[in-house]
C-alpha cells in the first residue's frame, strides 16, 4: 500500500508520466518548470526511458514528436517563453494527430515576464496559440496530487484521440509541496495499432469513432506524416473537399467525446446565489473564500473547471441559471471571463476578479468581492 510522501507539484508531473507509460522527454530548461526535466532525467533511465535536452523548445516538442511517432510516449515541460516556441510544433502535432503530451508552468508575462512570479495568462495561448483551426485538450490541476492524476489523464487523452495534451498550470503549483498518496497502479491507454496487411495500409482511415490506428516507425507499415492537409493515403492534396474532411475528422473525434473529456467541479452550489469560477491555484483561495462567506450567510460556491478546453460550455450555462452573480477570478487581466460570458448568455451577472501582477488572488481577496454588495469588474 501507497504511503503519503512530500511531493513538489513538478516532481508529482514527473511521477506521472513516468507511471503513464512515458519514456521519452525532450526539453529545454526554463523557470518554474525546470524540476519536471531534473526528475526525468533520473527517472526515465530506470523504466528504460531516453531524457535528453535538445537546443531550445522549438527542438524540444520537436524531438517529442520524432519519438511519438517511433512509438514511445513522450512529452515535453516548459514556461511561457518556450511555451511560445512550441506553438509551431503544436499545430503540426495536431494535423499529423501525433499524441504527445505538454506541461505548461505558467509565469508572469508577456516576454520573459516575472519568472519566479505565478500568473494564469497562458490559457488562450493553449488554446489558440497555434494557427489556423485545430482541436486542443488542456487541463488545469489545482493540488500537487492532481498534477500527478492530470500528467495520467493527458497521456490517456493523448493517446486514445491521437492529439497533443497541454497540462497547465502555475509556478506555485509547481513548486508546492505537499503530503500525498500516489497510487502504486494507474489506469493507462495506449493508442490503437493497426493489425491488417500492410501493403493495402492508408493511415488516415478512420473508423467511427474519427481517430486512426497509429503504426510506429519500424512496424513495417509505410506511410507519409506532414503538417499539409492530406488525403486518407496521408498525401498532402489541395483538394477542397478533402482538406475540408480532414478537418472537420480533427475536431469530431474530440468534439463528440466531449462529455468524457470534460470534467468541472461544483463545491456547495446547490443552493448558491452568486459563485466563483475559478481554476488551478486561484480555485484553493475560491474555496476557503467560499467556506468563509458561508460562515457570514452568504450563500456562495464555487466552479472549477478542471478541464479548460474544451471550454465547459454546457456546465457554465446550467450554473448560471441558478445564479444571480458569477465572479471569474483569473489570475491575467482577463481571458476566460468571455467564454463564461458567452456560456452564461446572461442569465446571471458575471464579475472580474482579475489580478496580473505576480502576486496570487488570496481568499481575502475573494471573500470581499462576494460579500460586497456592489458590481463591476475589479
Amino acid at each position: 500500500m501507497s504511503e503519503a510522501a512530500l511531493v513538489q507539484g513538478n516532481e508529482a508531473c514527473a511521477r506521472g508520466a513516468i507511471a503513464a507509460g512515458c519514456r521519452f522527454y525532450g526539453g529545454y530548461p526554463i523557470t518554474p518548470s525546470s524540476e519536471i526535466a531534473e526528475h526525468m532525467v533520473r527517472m526515465l533511465p530506470e523504466v528504460g526511458g531516453v531524457f535528453v535536452q535538445m537546443e531550445d523548445e522549438i527542438a524540444s516538442l520537436a524531438s517529442v514528436i520524432g519519438a511519438s511517432l517511433a512509438g514511445s510516449k513522450a512529452m515535453t515541460a516548459s514556461s511561457g517563453p518556450g511555451f511560445t516556441l512550441m506553438q509551431e510544433h503544436l499545430g503540426f502535432a495536431a494535423m499529423a494527430e501525433v499524441p504527445c503530451v505538454v506541461v505548461d508552468v505558467m509565469r508572469g508575462g508577456p516576454s520573459t515576464g516575472l519568472p519566479t512570479s505565478p500568473s494564469q495568462g497562458d490559457v488562450m495561448q493553449a488554446r489558440w496559440g497555434t494557427h489556423g483551426d485545430h482541436p486542443a485538450i488542456v487541463l488545469a490541476p489545482s493540488s500537487v496530487g492532481e498534477v500527478f492524476d492530470l500528467t495520467v489523464r493527458a497521456f490517456n487523452l493523448a493517446e486514445r484521440f491521437r492529439t497533443p495534451v497541454i497540462v497547465i498550470y502555475d509556478e506555485i503549483i509547481g513548486h508546492t509541496r505537499e503530503s500525498v498518496t500516489l497510487p502504486e497502479s494507474v489506469e493507462i491507454v495506449d493508442r490503437v495499432r493497426p493489425n491488417g496487411d500492410a501493403d493495402t495500409f492508408w493511415p488516415k482511415v478512420a473508423p467511427p469513432d474519427g481517430v486512426p490506428p497509429l503504426p510506429a516507425f519500424g512496424d513495417g507499415y509505410r506511410f507519409h506524416v506532414t503538417g499539409l492537409a492530406h488525403d486518407e493515403r496521408g498525401f498532402p492534396t489541395t483538394d477542397a473537399d478533402l482538406a475540408g474532411a480532414l478537418l472537420t475528422r480533427l475536431h469530431r473525434k474530440v468534439e463528440v467525446h466531449v462529455d468524457d473529456i470534460v470534467v468541472v467541479e461544483d463545491f456547495m452550489m446547490d443552493d448558491a446565489d452568486v459563485a466563483i469560477f475559478a481554476y488551478g491555484i486561484v480555485a484553493r483561495s475560491a474555496r476557503e473564500a467560499v467556506l468563509r462567506a458561508r460562515d457570514r450567510g452568504v450563500k456562495a460556491g464555487l466552479i472549477r473547471p478542471v478541464t479548460l478546453w474544451p471550454f465547459p460550455h454546457r456546465q457554465v450555462a446550467v450554473a448560471a441559471k441558478h445564479l444571480d452573480t458569477m465572479i471569474v477570478a483569473e489570475m491575467n487581466l482577463g481571458q476566460l471571463i468571455g467564454e463564461v460570458e458567452r456560456a452564461a448568455a446572461g442569465d446571471a451577472e458575471i464579475i472580474g476578479h482579475l489580478r496580473a501582477d505576480g502576486e496570487p488572488i488570496t481568499p481575502t481577496d475573494l471573500l470581499a468581492v462576494l460579500t460586497s454588495s456592489e458590481g463591476g469588474r475589479s
